[in-house]
């Protein structure tokens, strides 16, 4: 494409050489660059232009330019912004992808750039702006919606009784008050973002200070906050149910519709089948989606060319009858989105141009004439080859090879070598980053390109095992030969992949063949070795390779290897022969017997061959759908909080993918994340986009591993906080101590500095758990009628709930964090109080003197939290009437002593099961002496004996 920067408005000159945003508005027209302070603020009336520039791994620059069209914009502004989009992506070359974004209608990708919501102010520079009277707020009703967690909408609704309804969630903004209203059928995640919309309109317009009130459908709550919220509608009345709209995101496409622009017209394209070919670079197309129409730009177009198709396109959405908040995304040939290419059959992605060099270059020497300055326009950074995260390497590593159904153990002196007609199962146990947590384990199963279908499925039983017994704590993986990711590697000194078997017959006949093995190191953390086909054909000048032949054993390196390379040849050689010494030998002077052993001199390339190309991290949100493909949908600038603890998420990160599993995903979304990681990678591979074979993590929410988190600005005290994101949320913005999920999948309670009530926490608890077991918020919620009474069923049980400053605790208390925690004086009294809350939330209540009436209730709340947690007995009996610290000398075998055991043992402290215990067996089960473990709060010392069966 032939530009004049006469065609492009100078407020485009410059843009786009640092990554950032930038913004202008239509006035009269022309584009109006707006100051950062005004980023966010969209008024109805207005039409607006924003560039996000990113910078990618590679070094280049991506754009992305978006068009935003109020409400109450002019249809001459709107095609203004068309028109100038057009002109600004000229500017940086041809290569930005455009989106028209219509108020309301918004794509996911823009939303994230404001986060958490838009709410466009009315009026518009042509009005002169309308300005809010300051002494008279109208109160503003605003619905957030949206079945996916990706696509929730906030869009401002009259303020009506009219607009409510029980599926949705309502923000009502007030002068003094926020009311959040939420639907009896709304979901979490609904709720969550609510609150999100909630805090960013407190900050905005009543700079933090206003009362936040939570009014829940269905529930009396409490009557002055509900009483409020009603009267300011005219009182309470029944709400009308709400139409049924369909998703217009999952709704099915229509029949999709090529065109080629001619000469000022559309002239469709007929063909069943979409191919690549069909497109020409001098023209460009429409292709209609029905809920998406596609500019097709090709490279040797005229700016004039563009611009009209622009126009174009306008007019076949108002001939078609589309509605107006049709997406319009423009592509330029080269630089196609996903969803584009997607609608065609084997997309090929030889033909893609990864920058438009000669397009930058003749901007910028454009630029560089007219004194704007070019430096960085012209060269991206270079490339840079990056090592993920690695994990502890002070840990301990166990390997295990698959033989049929049973695993057996690797010798110290084979552990790295891997043969390709076999599976292994690798555990690597380290100390992790986290204080509270004693290992972090890293478990994986390795797949020989050789080896049989039913070695493959065992090991992936044998892991599954391996994993239920350390409790769903480790990180999994499942890697495929030759597809090892740098996390992987780095397990071992050297990773050395041989071809055959490992049997003692086939062992003794290699040291008499000849065999050949590339030397590769990535890095000081990582070496692999490949044994490759013994041929002249497998050399590379830019490596390093181990000749055995009948009699000589040679360490070969080329001309371009380092003496790094060569250094770590010599130390591989030791490990695949120890004792024997390898000659080292240059390219171009190797013995006759060098090349007879690999059948002769022949030619071979330079190079090795290259890496897969870097690309960046993307996040994806999965939808599960009964007995179809899972919808996964991109979540865009994506952060730590954007991972949802209902969900699962997929992160496509450069080298691996990792399926984030959510505590409070649903059993079944648990148990199918293999498949749906599956299902993605045959999508990307369809798209060219990814192997099969890729490696995959799976990642259970609370246990990321360093080479997870590193994607995220990461903070852990968000990693460590139970209940689903609207308790969260919640908890947070209400200032109140939340939920914390330990490593070991029990609660404690966040402490914070704040007072509370034994009662409090308790409902706290019962709360989280009822929601965790019935995956929805529907009648989970405690009402304040709930609370009450359960106060008062415990006020009588307990010798006091005022709270006492944290420099005095009253006699009788624990001091936990910012807590006071009450005790009782008695397990009558604690067994009393627990009964009574029994009965008040409908447990059947159970005798104070029976020795399971703490129980009854924890099993009530899903086993969630030590009761003694909440309250703890000033008594040093335990409630089977031995001592709690009596000294025990006999000694049971730790299936006698588990509370499961068909075999028990007799007459012992229920309490202290783990005291008869053999000092080897303790330090066994629980990694640490018996002196540490008394050592720990006695709720960590509870927790670790409930995870073995011993509480």
């Amino acid at each position: 494409m032939s530009v004049s920067m006469k065609n492009v408005d100078a407020a485009f000159q410059g843009v786009g050489q640092k990554p950032g945003m930038d913004i202008w508005r239509i006035e009269n027209f022309k584009p109006i660059p707006l100051p950062k302070s005004s980023f966010g603020k969209f008024y109805t009336g207005d039409s607006y232009i924003i560039l996000q520039t990113t910078a990618l791994k590679s070094g280049a620059f991506h754009y992305d330019i978006h068009f935003w069209l109020g409400k109450d914009t002019s249809q001459d502004e709107a095609g203004a912004a068309a028109i100038k989009t057009v002109e600004l992506d000229a500017a940086l070359g041809g290569r930005a992808v455009q989106f028209r974004e219509t108020q309301g209608h918004e794509t996911d990708k823009f939303l994230t750039y404001f986060k958490p919501c838009i709410i466009p102010l009315e009026g518009g520079v042509a009005s002169g702006f309308k300005k809010v009277e300051s002494e008279k707020v109208e109160p503003r009703l605003f619905v957030v919606k949206g079945r996916r967690a990706v696509r929730i909408m906030c869009e401002q609704v009259p303020f009506s009784r009219s607009s409510l309804n029980h599926d949705d969630v309502f923000v009502l903004d007030t002068a003094s008050k926020i009311f959040q209203f939420n639907g009896a059928n709304s979901s979490i995640q609904e709720r969550g973002k609510a609150l999100e919309v909630l805090q960013h309109i407190k900050d905005t317009d009543h700079e933090g200070k206003c009362e936040v009130i939570i009014v829940d459908d269905g529930t009396l709550g409490s009557e002055a906050d509900t009483g409020q919220f009603w009267g300011l509608f005219g009182g309470f009345a029944p709400l009308v149910k709400k139409l049924s709209v369909a998703d217009d995101s999952l709704s099915a496409r229509t029949q999709r519709k090529l065109f080629c622009v001619v000469e000022g017209k559309i002239k469709e394209v007929e063909s069943a089948l979409l191919r690549r070919d069909m497109l020409d670079t001098s023209k460009c197309y429409l292709l209609d989606c029905g809920s998406e129409l596609f500019i097709w730009t090709g490279r040797n177009t005229s700016l004039d060319l563009r611009k009209a198709a622009i126009q174009i396109a306008d007019e076949y959405l108002s001939d078609q009858n589309h509605p107006r908040h049709t997406l319009v995304t423009r592509v330029i040939e080269g630089f196609e989105t996903l969803d584009f290419r997607s609608n065609f059959d084997k997309w090929p992605l030889t033909g893609q141009t990864p920058v438009s060099e000669e397009g930058r270059g003749k901007v910028a020497a454009m630029l560089k004439q007219q004194g704007v300055n070019v430096k960085g326009l012209l060269k991206a950074a270079p490339v840079k080859e990056e090592v993920p995260e690695l994990l502890n390497s002070a840990g301990k590593l166990q390997v295990w090879r698959v033989d049929g159904n049973v695993k057996s153990d690797v010798p110290l002196v084979d552990v790295g070598k891997f043969y390709d007609n076999s599976c292994y199962i690798v555990l690597y146990t380290y100390q992790g980053d986290k204080s509270d947590r004693k290992e972090e384990y890293l478990l994986c199963y390795w797949l020989g390109q050789q080896a049989s279908l039913e070695d493959k499925a065992a090991a992936a039983t044998l892991t599954n095992e391996i994993y239920l017994s350390l409790k769903d704590r480790p990180v999994q993986a499942r890697i495929f030969q030759g597809k090892e990711p740098p996390q992987f590697l780095a397990l071992f000194q050297c990773m050395c992949i041989l071809k055959g078997s490992t049997s003692p017959s086939q062992k003794e006949n290699k040291e008499h063949t000849i065999m050949l093995v590339q030397v590769r190191g990535g890095s000081r953390h990582i070496t692999q070795a490949v044994q490759v086909e013994p041929l002249a054909v497998s050399l590379n000048s830019s490596d390093c390779f181990l000749l055995q032949s009948s009699v000589k054993f040679y360490s070969w390196s080329g001309n371009l290897s380092t003496p790094e390379d060569q250094k770590v040849a010599l130390q591989v050689a030791g490990f695949l022969k120890p004792g024997v010494v390898a000659r080292p030998v240059k390219e171009g002077l190797e013995p006759p017997i060098f090349w007879s052993s690999l059948g002769g001199k022949r030619k071979y390339p330079s190079h090795r061959e290259p890496k897969d190309g870097t690309k960046d991290p993307r996040l994806f949100h999965c939808s599960l759908q009964q007995g179809q493909m899972p919808y996964v949908t991109e979540v865009f600038n994506f952060t730590q909080d954007d991972l949802l603890s209902e969900d699962i998420m997929i992160l496509d990160g450069q080298n691996a993918i990792h399926v984030w599993v959510g505590q409070h995903a649903s059993s079944n979304d648990k148990v199918q994340a293999w498949d749906i990681a599956q299902k993605y990678l045959e999508r990307a591979a369809g798209l060219e986009l990814a192997s099969r074979d890729t490696p995959v993590f799976r990642v259970l929410e609370g246990n990321e591993p360093s080479f997870f988190t590193t994607y995220f600005s990461w903070d852990p005290s968000k990693a460590i906080v139970g209940g689903d994101a609207y308790t969260r949320k919640l908890a947070a913005l209400q200032g109140r101590p939340a939920l914390i999920e330990n490593p070991l999948s029990f609660h404690h309670i966040v402490l914070n500095g704040e007072y509370g009530s034994a009662c409090d926490i308790l409902l706290s608890i019962l709360q989280n758990s009822k929601r965790r077991m019935s995956n929805s918020p529907s009648g989970s919620e405690v009402t304040s009628t709930q609370r009450a009474a359960a106060m008062a069923a415990l006020t009588p049980h307990l010798t006091s709930e005022i709270p006492q400053p944290l420099s005095s605790p009253a006699p009788g208390t624990t001091k936990i964090g910012g807590f006071h925690r009450m005790q009782t004086s008695s397990n009558s009294q604690r067994a009393a109080a627990m009964a009574a809350l029994s009965s008040v939330l409908g447990t059947p209540a159970t005798p104070p003197s029976s020795n399971h009436a703490v129980p009854s209730l924890v099993s009530k709340v899903d086993a969630l939290g030590d009761s003694d947690t909440l309250f703890e007995s000033t008594s040093s009996k335990s409630e089977d009437g031995g001592e709690e610290n009596e000294e025990i000398s006999e000694v049971f075998g730790y299936e006698r002593l588990k509370t499961s055991s068909t075999d028990p043992a007799p007459k012992i402290n229920l309490k202290r099961r783990e005291a008869y215990l053999s000092s080897e067996e303790f330090e066994k089960l629980f990694g640490i002496t018996q002196t540490q473990f008394y050592e720990m709060p006695k709720w960590k010392q509870d927790q670790r004996k409930k995870v073995l069966d011993l509480f």
